[in-house]
């Protein structure tokens, strides 16, 4: 069985409940699924757009904290609470990737209608694979 590693990191919201903000086992990352929530106040961003760029930061700091980058995400799956708000995340997301010439990009899953936790308007789980 592969060993296992937590990962955490200050520059990410703490993780609440029984779970690590990500583990790796072996060459692969699981990051817990992130939302816009601040690392400091602990308090969702404000609007759409400010919780998906505070989403994509709290998963770029714990990617880092794991030694990986946005361009080592293999699998990722995308819950909103609003399927109409589908495109404004994607086209965050994009610009947050590196582009097709840079980096193959992840698979990805997307479930719209949820109740997310703390009322967040979108969450983002990812497995990176890990360079080293």
């Amino acid at each position: 069985m592969a060993s296992k590693i937590a990962i955490t990191t200050n520059a990410a919201p703490p993780s609440i409940g029984t779970h690590s903000q990500a583990i790796r086992a072996g060459d692969l990352v699981f990051l817990t699924g992130q939302t816009g929530r601040d690392p400091i106040s602990g308090e969702l961003e404000a609007g759409l757009q400010a919780q998906t760029e505070r989403m994509l930061a709290n998963i770029g700091a714990v990617l880092e904290a794991a030694g990986c980058t946005p361009g080592d995400i293999v699998k990722v799956t995308l819950l909103m609470a609003r399927l109409e708000d589908y495109k404004a995340i994607d086209e965050i997301y994009a610009a947050w990737l590196p582009t097709r010439a840079e980096a193959s990009l992840p698979a990805r899953t997307a479930f719209a209608g949820l109740v997310l936790p703390a009322g967040a308007m979108v969450m983002l789980d990812v497995i990176a694979a890990h360079p080293g």
